[in-house]
């Protein structure tokens, strides 16, 4: 009897616990951002009717608690005849004929669809991708969320592939900082005291945002 193959996700470019290469996050040259990294899977179990995928930094600061999972890319309906994604993936980039023509792109902590580049403005940061294998399809509506996704997933996962990266900004002057509001200025220089700066501006879901601001930002 044959060996069942393991759930493995892999980058070309990133080897496992790794430092993401520049091209892929926010110390990119160019003015092309945002470009997703190539992906390729393995060992899919037999079962599986569709692959999701979700990356999250889970060690993004947070002023009111510890740390809190930042959201950077949301795919679902994956096709599990797929057996990899290209550098610079959207399916916004392929047609209705397409292998990717089911894949749903759902929105990131900056409540934009699509990729968001790794550009955390201080220490060594994890970047998880997970691959999960799925026994249905998932339905969550027009507006494709990192919480629908996991509530809807519940009960249907028969496998989960994870890849992790590392990042440590390497010029606080280039790029977006990870963690600033919608509509604070750029760029953003070392990053959390301009958080707390700016609390007040932009995207009141920011992590931020709940249960108040401190009290120095009333001052």
């Amino acid at each position: 009897m044959a060996q069942e193959q393991e759930f493995r996700l892999v980058c070309p470019s990133l080897r496992e616990d790794g430092r993401i290469p520049r091209k892929y996050t926010g110390d990119a040259q160019g003015p092309k951002k945002d470009i997703s990294p190539p992906l390729e899977w393995y060992g899919v179990p037999e079962d599986t009717v569709s692959l999701a995928l979700i990356m999250e930094d889970p060690d993004a600061p947070d002023p009111n608690d510890p740390i809190v999972p930042w959201t950077h890319w949301v795919l679902i309906n994956i096709s599990p005849t797929l057996k990899s994604l290209p550098e610079d993936f959207s399916p916004k980039h392929f047609g209705q004929d397409s292998d990717y023509a089911s894949i749903k792109e759902g929105v990131n902590d900056w409540k934009i669809p699509g990729y968001r580049e790794p550009n955390a403005p201080v220490g060594d940061q994890r970047y998880v991708i997970s691959l999960y294998a799925l026994d249905d399809t998932l339905n969550v509506g027009n507006k494709v969320t990192k919480d629908k996704v996991k509530e809807a997933m519940d009960g249907h996962i028969v496998g989960v592939a994870e890849l992790v990266g590392h990042y440590r900004k390497e010029r606080f002057t280039t790029g977006r900082d990870c963690y600033m509001p919608v509509g604070a200025p750029e760029p953003c220089g070392p990053g959390y005291p301009d958080v707390i700066k700016f609390s007040r501006r932009g995207n009141k879901t920011h992590p931020i945002y709940r249960g108040g601001a401190p009290d120095r930002l009333n001052k």
